[in-house]
């Protein structure tokens, strides 16, 4: 098994579109980035800390491959927007990929500079690509948040905005 850590956004909307993936093991929100030790949602929010709002997946490689998951992490994102994604404003909304190794960093490099070369987006791809450090999970109520309140879930998800920009760029 082996990790991806992926910021797009707020990280409810992070978890469906892996979740039902093969050799998709697990996938925890959280946080990443920061220079506060444990920190809670209410510190993240403010965008105070240094830290991104994550999804940390944990895959089987051999059923999954890593750049699967970088091909559905880029649809997710407006890779173009360094100021946050779609409603949810600010640093620790900024897109982000946490590589874990060495070859998650080259093939992540490649991604991104395929995406840039590809005429897709007028505006330069911004989306940092950043070693992985500390994960700290989000609190028990942002887990499956989608799942434990789907009318909130999808209320929200339709007011951000992400599923008319992934219609229109992707």
């Amino acid at each position: 098994m082996e990790k991806a850590t992926f910021a797009g956004g707020c990280f409810w909307c992070m978890v469906t579109p892996f979740e039902e993936q093969p050799g998709i093991e697990s996938i925890v929100s959280g946080y990443m980035g920061g220079h506060v030790d444990d920190p809670t949602y209410e510190q993240v929010k403010t965008g105070t800390t240094g830290h991104y709002e994550v999804v940390e997946i944990t895959f089987d490689p051999t059923l999954f491959a890593y750049e699967r998951l970088l091909e559905l992490y880029w649809i997710q994102t407006d890779p173009t927007d360094d100021g946050g994604q779609f409603q949810d404003r600010g640093s620790q909304y900024a897109p982000a990929i946490f590589y874990h190794t060495e070859d998650q960093r080259v093939k992540a490099e490649q991604s991104r500079d395929a995406l840039a070369v590809s005429g897709r987006f007028k505006q330069p791809i911004v989306t940092k690509i950043l070693p992985a450090d500390t994960f700290y999970p989000a609190e028990e109520y942002h887990q499956d948040f989608h799942k434990k309140n789907p009318a909130h879930y999808k209320e929200d998800r339709k007011k951000s905005g992400r599923d008319a920009f992934i219609e229109q760029a992707w």
